[in-house]
């Protein structure tokens, strides 16, 4: 069942109207929004979207990241003439993992790899066999997946790119490089990069050399909130910027971004970052590196103001996404929202999979992968495309409940409520399949939650807000949301997430085991 909430009300703050742009990138696209706060409100205008994808070159699959930073500054020059007074401040957010590798003059030696390329096959498993996943872990608390920057610089040991390589800029700090002209790592990308020592909050520098990486390309370190410098002044002219606005360092891994501006009210509830990837997670106060943690491959990314984001990645709509392209490949154009309602139209209880399974993780068929995969667990194949998007949500819905089970025991808290962001709040079918199998509400909302993150972590380095909190009351007073709340129909849900686990073989944290809530809502 569905609900739709309101924006609530909010008694309108004393300060001033404040402008800033918002630059946020995603693995399909890249977005130019120009974020208004006033009234103890805040607003978002798209102004620049473009399209963004990987490059096949002769060594592999890529980035263009010199087509992202054209389109930026296409972007900040349209903000800048739509905007009704002066634009305070800039700043970029985009996926994790992913980095160029700069020169002694500071120059880019080559387009920024992409994640999904096939250089770092193997990698981690050669890496592990030298040094221990215990030790790597109990360092970093991230959790292990082939692309990471770790592997992906292992994978670039001995090229001549890296022999040249001066500094290493995650794919958001190199951009605001660009912009600004200070090179800095800011911490929450630096996060995803599984260099960073999470205790210290310092890189992680000893492992960095025991892999082969050499310690100097590590840049300095700011935490999010960091006002950089100016904007560089041939750019603000272009752009009829007067005066030149901050380059602000804000949470730029995008989910750190989306999860600053999750509506949440207390401490009881858990995020899902839902887009490309599904990024699940709670909001802790310091990082878990038990053992559990690492045997449920658990990641402590940082979040704004010092928080851990104690999350798990899933594959997401990347599954969606690929189906969409390789029909289109064969002459079949659906569009997301005629394959929404067809997977809504086909029956509860296909055949699942797990998103997780290594063979969903590059480009390709993926409606034939996933039919191999259902067909190898002794299920049937998925009739037609709608059952296709079906297999895939309902897998994805039931691999969020074995995730946010086991952060649950290892945070020893219950999430008494979901709270989705992104691109994914939009898909109903989703969303109520989550809160039919998680049991628990599903708040969907707001969309452009990154944005959203990016401009008022912005307006905190700016002092125009004075907490997490504020911020997220905010949001909450700004947006509206859609409640979905579980069926009562239980044993249908249950059955089918007892059949996942029997198809897919992974293990769920028995009732029995549970760690209990500790401590209440604030």
């Amino acid at each position: 069942m569905i609900r739709h909430h309101p924006a609530s009300p909010l008694a309108p703050g004393g300060r001033a109207s404040s402008r800033y742009i918002a630059v946020d990138l995603g693995a399909e696209s890249g977005r130019v929004q120009l974020g208004t706060l006033a009234g103890g409100r805040v607003k978002l205008e798209e102004i620049h979207r473009f399209v963004n994808g990987p490059v096949r070159l002769p060594n592999g699959l890529h980035w263009d990241v010199l087509g992202i930073y054209r389109e930026i500054l296409v972007g900040i020059a349209a903000a800048a003439r739509r905007a009704d007074g002066p634009i305070e401040g800039i700043a970029v957010d985009a996926w994790g993992c992913d980095y160029g590798l700069l020169d002694r003059d500071g120059d880019l030696l080559g387009n920024p790899f992409h994640y999904r390329d096939h250089r770092t096959d193997g990698v981690m498993e050669k890496v592990l066999e030298e040094i221990p996943a215990e030790e790597i872990y109990a360092a970093t608390g991230i959790q292990f997946m082939p692309f990471n920057t770790l592997f992906q610089l292992a994978a670039h040991n001995g090229t001549a790119q890296l022999d040249a390589a001066r500094a290493l800029a995650t794919i958001p700090d190199l951009l605001s490089y660009w912009l600004s002209g200070r090179l800095a790592g800011e911490r929450t990308a630096a996060s995803t990069t599984q260099l960073l020592d999470v205790h210290t909050g310092d890189w992680a520098r000893e492992l960095a050399v025991r892999i082969g990486i050499p310690a100097q390309i590590l840049p300095p370190l700011v935490d999010a909130g960091t006002v950089l410098a100016p904007l560089r002044p041939e750019i603000a002219a272009d752009a009829g910027l007067d005066p030149a606005p901050d380059v602000i360092a804000i949470g730029a891994h995008d989910t750190a971004s989306a999860v600053v501006s999750v509506p949440a009210k207390g401490r009881d509830f858990a995020y899902l970052s839902s887009g490309t990837w599904s990024l699940l997670g709670m909001e802790l106060d310091a990082p878990v590196t038990s053992e559990e943690a690492r045997s449920y491959n658990l990641t402590n990314e940082g979040g704004v103001d010092g928080t851990i984001r104690l999350l798990r990645n899933v594959m997401g709509l990347w599954l969606v996404q690929e189906c969409r392209r390789q029909w289109a490949r064969e002459g079949v154009d659906h569009d997301y929202d005629a394959l929404h309602r067809m997977a809504q139209a086909t029956p509860l209880g296909g055949p699942l999979m797990d998103p997780d399974a290594p063979e969903l993780l590059h480009p390709g068929d993926m409606p034939a992968r996933i039919a191999e995969l259902c067909e190898r667990s002794g299920q049937q194949r998925p009739a037609d495309a709608g059952a296709t998007i079906r297999t895939a949500l309902e897998s994805l819905a039931c691999k969020y409940r074995l995730v946010l089970e086991r952060i649950e025991r290892v945070a020893g808290r219950r999430a008494e409520v979901v709270h989705v962001v992104g691109g994914g709040s939009r898909n109903a079918t989703l969303c109520q399949l989550a809160a039919d199998i998680l049991d628990r509400p599903v708040h969907a909302g707001p969309i452009e939650a990154t944005a959203l993150g990016n401009v008022m972590t912005q307006a905190l380095a700016h002092g125009k807000v004075d907490s997490l909190q504020e911020i997220r009351e905010i949001v909450g007073a700004s947006f509206s949301s859609d409640v979905y709340e579980p069926s009562s129909d239980r044993a249908a849900y249950e059955e089918l997430y007892a059949r996942f686990l029997s198809v897919t073989g992974l293990q769920p944290v028995a009732v029995a085991d549970f760690a209990p809530t500790q401590g209440t809502n604030p």
